[in-house]
């Protein structure tokens, strides 16, 4: 499968508006991916656009397709460019590579192959097979960057794991007595909400539910799908009365290290689904939880913990991306962002890699990755 031929500046733009589609699947479209498509007529103008949307409904090929017949536009002999592979198997939805070709499009230009293994390579096959030109590699960039958690989730077996904190500039998520509402402002902590929303899962501890009685649900305007919430519990301390339970209808999983169904019982009474999942030292098996998630077609999960499961993430290498809110704020002693030990070396630091810089209101919204983590 050969890469895109140099592009037109038209051309560049059908696939800028695909991306743009795209972006507005994501936060209602997990765990599915986030696609979006552009029909062009053989006029060269746009005669149709749609992105993906809720699981179980029409894919963004299929919502275009419905958007230029709504006009009255003849597809026959049109150019769909799509930001993933269409799809080539039977799931919640039918092949979007069989509808396109049912519909008389004459060429497909898609950014990337569909790492799913029911697919990757198979719609371009059948596409072609049809008669249909395809041509790939336009966009594959941030079509990846715009579903790297399905890209992760499909190639290693686990999510993308998002780390967030909230610290002044020093470091401190938190005083010594534990005080920490409001280190940054309401325009972070919204702008916190948008990146919770496009999880799939938003992952704390005991610690965090025990100290601050957080509710970690999405409120954000508009906002019509919740994560699921997941507390790394290891004794089962999750109170029953605790804000959390009375947030907003979503999944809630409780991973611990006790074994005893007499002890589980309450919490699943109360409507979480608790998995044991002990590691050798009475802890949760923390890669075992990511690889449990993986399975339940979790995408990105979103950390909003304390310091002490914000260490243990990151010494087991587990924390692919870090998002880290800094306001212009000194506080001197208090709680960092994750307890990680002394080093006897600067070599053993976590080596990250700046990807953008920000500002959101009057604070920093700094992302940086774990070094070498991409591509997929």
């Amino acid at each position: 499968m050969g890469g895109y031929p140099m592009a037109s500046a038209a051309v560049d733009e059908f696939m800028r508006l695909a991306l743009a589609q795209a972006g507005r699947a994501r936060l209602v479209c997990p765990p599915n991916p986030a696609v979006g498509c552009v029909l062009v007529g053989t006029d060269g103008s746009v005669i149709g656009e749609g992105h993906t949307q809720a699981v179980g409904q029409a894919h963004a090929e299929v919502m275009a397709l419905r958007d230029a017949a709504r006009q009255g536009h003849s597809i026959t002999g049109a150019t769909a460019y799509v930001t993933l592979e269409p799809c080539s198997h039977q799931g919640r939805t039918g092949p979007c590579c069989d509808a396109l070709v049912a519909a008389g499009v004459h060429k497909v230009v898609a950014a990337v192959e569909d790492p799913n293994p029911r697919v990757a390579g198979q719609g371009f096959a059948r596409l072609r097979a049809a008669g249909v030109v395809v041509e790939v590699g336009l966009g594959a960039e941030p079509s990846r960057e715009l579903n790297i958690g399905f890209f992760s989730r499909m190639r290693r077996g686990q999510p993308w794991v998002r780390m967030k904190a909230a610290s002044s500039l020093d470091g401190r998520t938190a005083l010594p007595n534990g005080a920490s509402q409001w280190i940054t402002s309401d325009a972070a902590r919204e702008d916190g909400h948008a990146w919770r929303a496009r999880a799939c899962a938003v992952l704390t501890g005991i610690g965090t539910v025990l100290q601050d009685d957080p509710r970690l649900d999405v409120r954000l305007p508009g906002a019509t799908r919740q994560p699921m919430l997941v507390i790394i519990d290891s004794r089962l301390e999750t109170p029953l009365g605790a804000r959390l339970w009375g947030a907003v209808p979503r999944p809630l999983l409780i991973y611990t290290a006790q074994t005893d169904a007499a002890r589980q019982q309450p919490l699943a009474e109360r409507g979480a689904e608790v998995v044991a999942l002990p590691d050798a030292r009475g802890k949760v098996d923390l890669t075992a939880m990511l690889r449990d998630l993986a399975r339940r077609e979790v995408n990105e999960v979103h950390v909003e913990a304390g310091h002490k499961l914000n260490g243990s993430l990151l010494r087991e290498g587990l924390v692919d991306e870090l998002l880290l809110y800094q306001a212009p704020l000194l506080l001197g002693e208090g709680q960092g962002i994750a307890a990680l030990g002394p080093l006897a070396e600067l070599a053993q630091g976590t080596r990250l890699e700046w990807r953008a810089v920000d500002h959101i209101g009057p604070d920093l919204r700094v992302r940086a990755r774990m070094a070498g983590r991409e591509p997929f």
